[in-house]
């Protein structure tokens, strides 16, 4: 299983399934990260947390924690 967390810097992914209960997939949903979705990793922070990556033509940045939910091919 490849996460978010684990792609590189100017790699695309596509979302395939997000991990998590209640409130923080929630979260995770409203911010535009859902299945099937495009997201482009932009830049990693110097000591690796957070990351900003682009979805639906916006920019975001987005926890290790968090990243570590969403499967992607």
């Amino acid at each position: 299983m490849k996460t978010l967390r684990q792609a590189k810097i100017g790699e695309t992914v596509k979302v395939k399934k997000l991990y998590g209960e209640g409130a923080v997939k929630r979260r995770i949903m409203d911010m535009g990260i859902t299945s099937g979705v495009e997201v482009y990793v932009r830049k990693v922070a110097p000591l690796g947390d957070p990351i900003e990556v682009m979805v639906r033509g916006y920019e975001l940045s987005i926890r290790n924690a968090d990243a570590e939910m969403i499967e992607t091919v």
